[in-house]
C-alpha cells in the first residue's frame, strides 16, 4: 500500500479484538510518529507508550469522567494498546506538530494492519492534577499539553469510507 492509498483507506476503529499488538509493531508505529514534520524541526513532542494495564485503566477512567460518560463505558473501545502524544506548551506550533505525530501514528498502524482511533480529552487530562501526577511519576519535566491518545489494536470491525462531501476545494 502506498501513502496515498493508506490516507484514503484508513478509518477510525471503535471495536477492537482483545489481542495485544506485538512490541516490534508498536515500536515501528512509534518510530513513524517520531518522523512527523514539526515547526522549525523542533521535534517538540513526546510519545508515551502505556503498557502498564493499571495505568491504562486509570487513564481510561479519567478520560471517561472528562467525557461525561456513564460508569463502565470505555472511551478507548477496548483497544489493548495505547499511545499518548504530548507537546511542549512553549513551542508556537506545538499542537500542529502533535497533530502531525498523531496522523503518522495512525497511518503507520493502518499500513501494518493495525486499527487505530484518535481519542480526545488528552488536553484536559494533562492540564489536571491527574495528568501532572502521571508525568511526575514518569519523571517527565516541563510544561506539556496533551494532544491525543492513539488507541491501537487489531480491528474487529472497520467502518466503510463515508462519501466525500462536495464543494471543499476552490481555485484562486
Amino acid at each position: 500500500m502506498n501513502a496515498i492509498e493508506a490516507m484514503k483507506t484508513r478509518r477510525s476503529v471503535r471495536k477492537f479484538k482483545p489481542v495485544e499488538v506485538p512490541e516490534h509493531i508498536i515500536d515501528t508505529i512509534i518510530d513513524a510518529g517520531l518522523y512527523a514534520a514539526s515547526g522549525r524541526n523542533k521535534q517538540s513532542t513526546l510519545i508515551i507508550n502505556v503498557v502498564d494495564k493499571d495505568i491504562q485503566k486509570m487513564i481510561r477512567e479519567e478520560n471517561r469522567k472528562i467525557g461525561g460518560w456513564e460508569e463502565g463505558f470505555d472511551p478507548f473501545y477496548g483497544a489493548p494498546n495505547m499511545l499518548i502524544v504530548l507537546t511542549d506548551k512553549t513551542h508556537p506550533t506545538a499542537v500542529y506538530d502533535g497533530s502531525l505525530v498523531m496522523g503518522n501514528l495512525m497511518l503507520a498502524a493502518h499500513e501494518l494492519g493495525i486499527g487505530s482511533c484518535w481519542i480526545h480529552r488528552a488536553k484536559e487530562e494533562f492540564d489536571s492534577a491527574f495528568g501532572k501526577k502521571l508525568l511526575a511519576a514518569l519523571q517527565i519535566d516541563g510544561e506539556w499539553e496533551g494532544v491525543g491518545h492513539c488507541a491501537l489494536g487489531y480491528a474487529e470491525e472497520v467502518p466503510p469510507a463515508p462519501k466525500r462531501e462536495p464543494n471543499r476545494v476552490f481555485t484562486a
